[in-house]
């Protein structure tokens, strides 16, 4: 089967606006620095204890209460990866990351390259094999670093994923998975997953072209699907000590791979989820994967609803691109939101003591 580029999963920045942050406490906004660096080309957003009082910053039309570029709190510290989504940027999740720095981590923020609010060339699998290798490299360029090096401690690393960042996370504790595995999946449950098979496409004639694909695969015996499509793809790194996903994909992970990971693996999940629905993602994990085990359900809440809010006007032309799911879920209740970035944090704090 040809490779097929995959549309955003997480495009809540794809307008080129960032999301109104939603912080613990003004405590927690007070003492909020951000600074950035570079790995490996990529800008690596650091989110981080800090003394100084926040200063307003204006960014499209919110205000963001952050402290830039001020010192840190003295001692070596935990880090925190956190990878976003397909079509995403790290400002989606800054709550949760000023969450967990005052908590006292130092959260390292990737922006993937080719799959990010500003370009999307490489979104999908392409990105997914890259993702494991920028995360590591991140890792490389932080413990490199001048100034940063001497303050982290990285011999055991806290990674947390969402949506495709989960295939980041996973990955890194050694989940892996396939091109074969996602063709058979859309095979058998296409319809039913629409939001992730035919993620981007909202009109049926654009998913009718990759509905074909997918036929061209069906009662092709997987010898036959060559190379490319049966390549079992990884990446683990022995500095990660445990993961957290959000709103995950998981459809496309092997289970033998996922029953042989050894580290704590905590799945928060959104209870209405449609882009990634649960049957077939985050209740794959957990079947599977020994490791892993439920940290938060937010019940009521959407895909889009595991992030900090937007407006909707920009909330309405993300849901435009997708067939089903892209839309925030009318009622839902803020407070899970915020109930489950708490049970993430207390993950971490559990098993990566700051």
């Amino acid at each position: 089967m040809p490779r097929s580029r995959f549309c955003p999963l997480l495009l809540a920045l794809a307008l080129g606006v960032t999301l109104v942050l939603g912080f613990a406490s003004a405590a927690a906004v007070a003492r909020t620095g951000v600074a950035q660096i570079e790995a490996d080309g990529m800008p690596l957003r650091l989110v981080y204890p800090t003394a100084a009082r926040a200063r307003p910053m204006a960014s499209g039309p919110f205000t963001l209460s952050v402290a830039p570029a001020a010192p840190p709190l003295p001692g070596a510290r935990r880090v925190v990866l956190m990878s976003h989504g397909t079509g995403g940027n790290p400002l989606a999740e800054h709550a949760l990351a000023a969450r967990l720095a005052a908590a006292g981590f130092v959260v390292a923020q990737l922006l993937h390259r080719g799959d990010n609010n500003a370009d999307v060339t490489a979104a999908g699998p392409e990105s997914w094999r890259r993702r494991p290798r920028e995360a590591s490299a991140a890792l490389d360029a932080l413990a490199a670093h001048p100034d940063w090096g001497p303050r982290l401690r990285l011999d055991r690393v806290g990674v947390h994923g969402t949506s495709a960042g989960a295939i980041t996370a996973m990955t890194l504790v050694g989940a892996e998975w396939s091109l074969r595995d996602l063709i058979r999946h859309c095979l058998a449950a296409g319809e039913a997953d629409l939001g992730f098979c035919y993620n981007g496409l909202p009109d049926e004639a654009a998913r009718a072209a990759r509905r074909a694909r997918f036929e061209s695969a069906r009662n092709v015996p997987d010898f036959m699907l060559g190379q490319e499509n049966n390549a079992r793809h990884g990446g683990r790194d022995p500095r990660i000590a445990v993961v957290a996903v959000s709103t995950p994909v998981g459809a496309i992970f092997r289970a033998d791979s996922l029953a042989q990971i050894a580290v704590p693996v905590g799945v928060a999940r959104a209870e209405a989820d449609r882009l990634t629905p649960n049957a077939f993602h985050a209740d794959r994990l957990l079947r599977h994967c020994g490791a892993c085990t439920p940290l938060a359900v937010m019940a009521g809440a959407g895909h889009m609803d595991a992030m900090s809010p937007w407006p909707s006007s920009v909330a309405n032309a993300v849901a435009e691109r997708y067939p089903v799911g892209g839309s925030p879920e009318p009622g839902f209740d803020p407070a899970e939101r915020a109930a489950a970035q708490a049970a993430i944090v207390q993950h971490f704090v559990r098993h990566l003591a700051p």
